[in-house]
C-alpha cells in the first residue's frame, strides 16, 4: 500500500536543493540546457565542487541543512516499509553530507558512497563518518546484485540523461532504493525565469508523481510508501539578510504549508514540493 505524507522536517536541500530557494545559490555559472552525457555532468560537478573558500562554506552550509531533511525523509520511509539496513550506497553522494547525517542518527550500517565528480569524492572520503566513497562513471556500480541493503539517490534523477538506466542499476545492486526528486511539473516552474534557474543548477528533467512512478515501473520497481515536503521555515529564510527579507521567507513558507497541508494536489500544480517514495522490486 503506498502511504502519502507530508514530512515534518527541516528541510530537504542537501546536495544543492532542488526547488526555488536554490537560485539564490546556484551552483556554478552556466545555464545548461541539456546534459547528453555522464561526461558534461562530470565537468558540471567538478566546476561546483572546486570554488573559492567563501563560496564553498556557504554551500557546505547550505548542504548540511539539507542533509537533516533527506535524513529525516531515508529514516521514517525504512520505518515505514520495516527496512533496517545494514548496509547503506549513497549514489550522488556529494560532499557525503547526507551519508554523515545518517551516521550521526546511527542508521543505514555500513556507509558507502559513490560520486562522479573527483572534487567531491575528495571532500566525502576525508570525512571519518563514512566507510567508503568511490568514484564511478555515472551509469555502472562495481558491486554485485544485491550487495547493499538500502540504496540512496536523492535529488540525482533530475540531473540525468537517462534516468531509468541509473535507478535500474541502483536496483540491481540495492534491495531496496529511496529516491526523493522535486516535483517541478508545476506554474511556478514553467516560468522563464524559474526554468532558467532551474537549468542553471543542472536539471535536465523536469517531474511530476506520476512521471516518478513511471520511472520506477520501468526499472521494475513498485512504490512501497512516499511522502511530500513543501520545505520547512529555515529553508525560506536560510539567504535572507535583515528582518524584512526574514518575514518574507516566513510568509512564503507559511503559505505554502498551508496549502499543502489543506490541499496537497492544488499546492504541487502551483509550486515546487520535495518528493520522496521507497521503492522495491516489483511483485
Amino acid at each position: 500500500m503506498t502511504n502519502s505524507a507530508t514530512a515534518a522536517s527541516p528541510g530537504t536541500v542537501a546536495g544543492a536543493s532542488r526547488s526555488d530557494v536554490v537560485s539564490r545559490l546556484a551552483i556554478g555559472v552556466t545555464i545548461i540546457l541539456a546534459v547528453p552525457d555522464t561526461a558534461h555532468l562530470a565537468s558540471f560537478y567538478e566546476r561546483a565542487y572546486s570554488e573559492d573558500p567563501a563560496a564553498s562554506e556557504a554551500h557546505a552550509r547550505w548542504r548540511a541543512l539539507g542533509a537533516v531533511g533527506k535524513a529525516d525523509h531515508v529514516i521514517a520511509l525504512c520505518a515505514r516499509a520495516g527496512i533496517h539496513p545494514a548496509s547503506t550506497l549513497e549514489v550522488g553522494c556529494g560532499d557525503g553530507a547526507l551519508l554523515c547525517e545518517l551516521r550521526a542518527r546511527r542508521f543505514g550500517g555500513r556507509l558507502h558512497g559513490v560520486e562522479i565528480s573527483q572534487a567531491a569524492v575528495a571532500i566525502a572520503r576525508a570525512r571519518p563518518q563514512i566507510d567508503a566513497v568511490t568514484l564511478y562513471d555515472g551509469a555502472h556500480l562495481a558491486a554485485a546484485s544485491g550487495t547493499y541493503d538500502l540504496g540512496v539517490l536523492s535529488h540525482v534523477l533530475e540531473h540525468v540523461p537517462d534516468p531509468v538506466a541509473l535507478l535500474t542499476e541502483v536496483a540491481r545492486a540495492c534491495r531496496a532504493v529511496v529516491l526523493e526528486v522535486p516535483l517541478e511539473a508545476n506554474w511556478s516552474a514553467r516560468r522563464v525565469g524559474r526554468r532558467a534557474r532551474s537549468a542553471e543548477i543542472g536539471h535536465v528533467q523536469r517531474l511530476d508523481r506520476r512521471a516518478v512512478g513511471g520511472l520506477a515501473s520501468r526499472a521494475r520497481l513498485s512504490v512501497a510508501c512516499e511522502l511530500e515536503d513543501p520545505l520547512p521555515r529555515n529553508v525560506h529564510v536560510f539567504f535572507a539578510a535583515g528582518a524584512p527579507a526574514r518575514a518574507s521567507g516566513t510568509a512564503k513558507w507559511a503559505l505554502r504549508a498551508g496549502l499543502h497541508r489543506a490541499s496537497p494536489r492544488l499546492a504541487r500544480r502551483l509550486f515546487t514540493v520535495h518528493y520522496a517514495c521507497l521503492c522495491v522490486p516489483a511483485g
